[in-house]
């Protein structure tokens, strides 16, 4: 059993960032933001369904602009491309810009590859990956230790790793708060670690959910590097950054007319925690 603190964790994700991101101002015209973060969670016989299935499209806008433009009229599918099933999503008619799964019945599996489709305004966005896994979390406690403020809330989380693959990890604490991980350092262990919540209105009773995410590595990167931009000063991170990271969503149209966001498909748990006193 090994324990390690917040602050160790960010250590270890920024050690595991190794490869190069290209960076630069997003200047010009507004460009097509594809929020697509599915997760799934696993059927018994180990085939996988949709326990979030939105997709978000929007304009940029200034990093500061409370008021980001929705994009309706997509046309959106999702195609596995190992077995040519084709999944279309829909505009939901009371919030425009998010796409929904029309067809979500159908299972999905770790083996097969995914291919994303956005057709906006005559120009074809489309990226590939396949589902990451994730392992279930054992429990999740709390603490009373602190980490710059007395005021900070402790909870422990504990997982098991699965030792047979390199697992990447993204953890939402709920409140927009997110993290990354990867397993080097303990690779197919039970690992638990504190994470420390800000008193920002936390009080006993109030419930968060927390999930853990499996992700690709080149996912990892992306994620670790908008978490730092974001300082989690509150927003989401994931929302446009102040500077542009490299997608995976490529315009097959006209390449120069890039998109921001990204394709990523998760294996997720999650566990329901009520704060105490």
């Amino acid at each position: 059993m090994k324990k390690l603190l917040f602050y160790s964790m960010i250590i270890i994700a920024t050690i595991g960032c190794e490869d190069v991101i290209d960076v630069d101002l997003p200047n010009g015209e507004p460009r097509l933001v594809i929020d697509a973060s599915l997760e799934f969670s696993k059927n018994a016989d180990g085939t996988l369904n949709f326990s979030q299935d939105e997709i978000r499209l929007t304009l940029s806008a200034p990093f500061f602009n409370e008021n980001v433009p929705p994009v309706s009229d997509a046309t959106i599918f999702i195609t596995n491309l190992s077995q040519n099933i084709v999944l279309t999503f829909s505009e939901s008619l009371f919030s425009p810009g998010i796409y929904r799964s029309s067809n979500g019945s159908s299972s999905f599996n770790f083996e097969d590859e995914y291919e994303l489709t956005v057709i906006y305004e005559n120009q074809t966005y489309k990226a590939t990956t396949k589902i990451a896994p994730s392992a279930p979390i054992d429990t999740v406690i709390q603490g009373d230790g602190t980490l710059f403020d007395d005021n900070d809330i402790e909870i422990e989380l504990f997982f098991t790793d699965d030792g047979e693959v390199n697992n990447y990890y993204l953890f939402d604490f709920d409140f927009n708060l997110f993290l990354t991980s990867e397993d080097r350092f303990y690779q197919g262990q039970t690992f638990n670690f504190s994470y420390f919540y800000e008193d920002r209105d936390i009080n006993a009773g109030k419930e968060a959910e927390i999930k853990i995410l499996g992700i690709d590595r080149q996912y990892f990167d992306y994620s670790t590097i908008l978490i730092e931009q974001s300082e989690q000063g509150g927003g989401n991170p994931f929302q446009t950054p102040p500077a542009r990271i490299r997608s995976n969503i490529l315009n097959t149209t006209n390449s120069e007319n890039y998109a921001l966001g990204y394709f990523n498909l998760s294996e997720t748990y999650s566990f329901l925690f009520t704060f105490q006193e």
